[in-house]
């Protein structure tokens, strides 16, 4: 009897070791599942400047922090509640480190290189927002490339990335008080892009977002509440085809800006636009150009939009422009873009327009150009005016000046991944950003 305890014990005693090198639900005989290949953007994680920011920011906990998260889930619901929270921590604790709060390891503030160290011994400014996009995709590749031990769709698997991107994009906290006597403000971001030509780059749009979202302006009429949100530089994203609104046409900003436009006093996309300026652009086109994504995807042709038979060419801003370049907003000129390119009526070549399109032109680019950021300016317009806002809601595009490293740090081979005068560019667009909003406010009926 006492031979039999001892090998049952030590049956036991493997069964149980057994259990913690492999998952339950295999053990008990669930399909494997197998992973996704990392993305064109999530591979760019690996290299050494979004490692440094990460690092510098102390956001490179988050990816280890989520991993942990995902492995301790063992159903799809339980995923989902794991992605939802951890992603809307993300945007939380970017918000927080943009705006001066947050855990001790963001208190760091940017410091001149140290001799030796390549400026890479300093933390970076708070109102960096290069930390959210890198961790971002640290999250998602961890999602893309997950193993659970039960079965997961495909399907499921994308409904789970597309939980992460808008929660961690603040596009699913988007949240204004009920009190009245509070004008409402919805500005929207963009992720850093062209990367491949310089790693290191920063978009001042996104950092925008970061500094104001849920925050209180005053104006000469009241105090105004600002929610944000930051979008993605991908074509596939905007037309749906990545989303649960595949094949509707209506893809990420339609889905995130849909539920608020009836009950916001102002809307503003934002993007990062030529050197030296900000441009509010009078007039946003159809047409798609073609340039290359953050997924390296192209995309060419008239802008995939719900009911495409009643789409128009163009679309047109109407915030209060001529406020806006004339108010002292800040450092950067602000100038009323009314170039556009156009095929006019009847003809076959594009033919650039400085005062807008001619009746009956067909689009080749907006004002803001025919990349995403005349894309997000073209859907939410035309958004607002089949909503039959047009009237009533002040809306469009704001251009930021390119955010240029200092001289001497202009070479992404050999330059640094933050210096004085790039923090000191960034802080001053932001700033004459929330200066534009504060002039669109006091001028609208």
């Amino acid at each position: 009897m006492e031979s039999i305890r001892v090998r049952l014990g030590v049956l036991g005693l493997a069964a149980l070791l057994t259990g913690l090198t492999a998952p339950p639900a295999l053990a008990a005989g669930a399909p494997a599942v197998t992973a996704a290949a990392p993305t064109v953007e999530e591979q760019r994680l690996d290299q050494a400047v979004p490692q440094e920011i990460l690092r510098r920011s102390g956001f490179d906990s988050v990816a280890p922090s989520f991993a942990r998260a995902l492995a301790g889930a063992h159903s799809y619901r339980q995923a989902e509640k794991a992605v939802e929270r951890h992603g809307e921590r993300l945007w939380r604790r970017a918000v927080d480190r943009a705006q001066g709060r947050g855990p001790a390891e963001d208190e760091r503030r940017e410091a001149l290189p140290r001799q030796g160290d390549g400026g890479r011994g300093a933390g970076l400014s708070r109102d960096d927002d290069r930390p959210l996009y890198w961790a971002r995709l640290g999250m998602t590749r961890e999602v893309r490339t997950w193993e659970p031990g039960f079965a997961l769709s495909e399907e499921r698997r994308a409904a789970l990335l597309d939980l992460l991107e808008r929660t961690s994009r603040g596009q699913t906290t988007i949240d204004y008080p009920r009190a009245g006597g509070v004008g409402r403000v919805l500005l929207t971001g963009f992720d850093p892009f062209t990367l491949d030509r310089d790693i290191r780059i920063s978009n001042p749009s996104g950092a925008s977002a970061l500094a104001l979202d849920g925050t209180v302006i005053r104006t000469a009429d009241g105090p105004v509440r600002v929610e944000t949100a930051v979008f993605p530089v991908r074509w596939d994203d905007f037309a749906g085809s990545t989303s649960r609104a595949s094949g509707t046409g209506e893809g990420t900003v339609e889905r995130t800006l849909r539920p608020h436009l009836p009950e916001v006093d102002l809307l503003t996309t934002v993007s990062q636009g030529r050197v030296g300026r900000f441009d509010i652009e009078r007039t946003n086109g159809a047409w798609r150009g073609g340039s290359l994504d953050n997924a390296d995807v192209s995309r060419t042709g008239v802008a995939p939009v719900a009911d495409p038979a009643t789409q128009p060419q163009w679309t047109s801003t109407t915030l209060p422009y001529a406020a806006i370049t004339a108010a002292d907003t800040g450092r950067f000129p602000v100038y009323d873009n009314t170039a556009v390119t156009e095929v006019p009526a009847g003809g076959t070549e594009p033919v650039n327009r400085a005062d807008g399109p001619t009746p009956g032109s067909a689009a080749r680019a907006g004002g803001g150009g025919n990349y995403l950021s005349n894309e997000i300016a073209y859907r939410a317009t035309l958004l607002r005016d089949r909503l039959g806002l047009h009237d009533t809601l002040p809306a469009g595009h704001v251009h930021t000046p390119v955010l240029e490293f200092g001289a001497g740090n202009t070479d992404p081979a050999t330059g640094t991944v933050t210096d004085p005068q790039f923090v000191r560019n960034r802080l001053d667009i932001v700033a004459q950003v929330r200066a534009v909003l504060r002039v669109a406010v006091e001028h609208t009926g």
